[in-house]
């Protein structure tokens, strides 16, 4: 089972990767949950979702602490890295985080989404290249098959674009540890 939670401003489309991620998860059989938080100015404001992800029946959809975190900014990086699980995972968007000292009880990953996505013409989509980085770093499914069940997501909306894949597979590729 993991327990995660996404957050960023909204815009950012943390709820979307969250909606894929249990998309892809649910594809492979796992039994998934999703919740989303968010300022009543939505667009600007924090947005959050808690996805738990098992391949046994889930008993809550609100975790208390956290296996994964992906933090798509400084203050949702603040706000949720206390409810880390010692030996968790936190994968942080390093184009909008300050110089700081990170907790030894957790694996951090950095990978400069904002400015990949911008690089490759699709500043949308540095979601989809922390969700890269996310499965590079966790192992939570497959890089590879997740690629794939991203393509079929975007697919089934009609929005399919070459450069939605190139992000996801930018963040796998230039995901380190900090």
């Amino acid at each position: 089972m993991a327990d995660m939670i996404l957050a960023g401003f909204g815009g950012q489309g943390i709820l979307t990767a969250g909606k894929i991620l249990i998309d892809v998860a649910a594809q492979k059989g796992k039994e998934v949950s999703w919740t989303s938080s968010y300022g009543a100015e939505m667009r600007g404001g924090t947005a959050s979702c808690s996805v738990v992800i098992s391949d046994e029946e889930i008993g809550s959809p609100y975790p208390t602490k956290l296996d994964i975190l992906l933090a798509m900014n400084e203050p949702s990086y603040d706000k949720f890295i206390g409810d880390m699980r010692e030996g968790g995972c936190v994968i942080v968007n390093s184009s909008l985080m300050g110089q700081r000292e990170y907790p030894k009880h957790v694996k951090v990953y950095g990978v400069d989404a904002t400015n990949i996505a911008n690089s490759l013409e699709n500043g949308r989509a540095a979601n989809l290249v922390m969700l890269g980085a996310m499965m590079q770093a966790t192992g939570l499914i497959d890089p590879e098959e997740f690629g794939q069940g991203l393509d079929h997501y975007f697919e089934k909306k009609g929005r399919n674009t070459p450069s939605n894949l190139a992000c996801y597979k930018q963040g796998m590729e230039t995901v380190k540890e900090l």
